[in-house]
């Protein structure tokens, strides 16, 4: 139980990996708040982690939205202490047919996101004491790909704003890490893998020479949210099994 009495809060928790991630802080003893925008995300609301669990409708790109969503997880659960930013998009395209809409929801869902989820979260990780941030890039965040230049760009982006972050954070007792996620069998994994020549031009590049678990995601981000993590700061963990591009 390394998340005993802990709370957190979950941004696109509801499917994926967002979901493994409540899972595995749930299993681990702590209770969660779990966002995610829109009617899609309330039907996915993790009822089967009882009372453990919470959903709040929250839209990221929203800043007074990610505010009440902070302020719901403080009033049911008696604080705020492990925010994991977690909600993201993909609209894979090459470059010459990319439209400036889907570019600028990229951007304003895994950045600007990730910038109000960070910056009203700290009031409340902050009387902690032992606050916790968690971001999420992917392998494509150091790895240029064709047709995917919004995520690898904002992916990168999270990156270094996780670094900067804990710089300026550390002070107030709050650590900030990110995940890098590799080829993961949940979400847009399962497609990649579905897609057989796909699949074929990127397994190899595996050492473990399979896709990695949402579980084995999910107990990195328990690890960093833990007692065990406390001296982890401005770090990017990588859990691709051995990614070589």
């Amino acid at each position: 139980m390394r998340l005993r009495d802990k709370v957190a809060v979950v941004t696109g928790g509801t499917k994926g990996l967002g979901l493994k991630i409540t899972e595995g802080f749930v299993a681990e003893g702590a209770r969660v708040v779990v966002a995610a925008r829109g009617e899609e995300g309330a039907a996915r609301a993790p009822e089967h982690l009882g009372d453990r669990a919470a959903f709040v409708r929250a839209d990221v790109r929203d800043a007074e939205s990610v505010r009440s969503l902070l302020g719901a997880a403080a009033d049911r659960f008696g604080g705020v202490d492990v925010v994991v930013a977690n909600a993201g998009v993909s609209r894979p395209g090459p470059l010459t047919g990319l439209s400036f809409e889907h570019w600028s929801e990229v951007l304003d869902t895994n950045l600007n996101g990730l910038f109000h989820c960070v910056k009203e979260a700290v009031p409340y990780l902050e009387k902690s004491g032992a606050g916790r941030i968690i971001t999420l890039s992917s392998a494509l965040g150091s790895r240029p790909t064709r047709g995917a230049a919004s995520y690898c760009s904002t992916k990168a982006a999270v990156e270094m704003f996780t670094r900067v972050a804990a710089l300026e954070l550390a002070p107030l007792g709050i650590t900030v890490n990110c995940l890098s996620p590799g080829f993961v069998d949940e979400g847009m994994g399962k497609l990649l893998k579905a897609n057989e020549a796909v699949w074929a031009r990127y397994g190899p590049k595996i050492a473990l020479g399979r896709m990695g678990l949402g579980e084995e995601v999910a107990d990195a981000a328990v690890y960093l949210a833990a007692d065990s993590g406390s001296y982890v700061n401005g770090h990017v963990l990588e859990v691709n099994g051995g990614l070589s591009w």
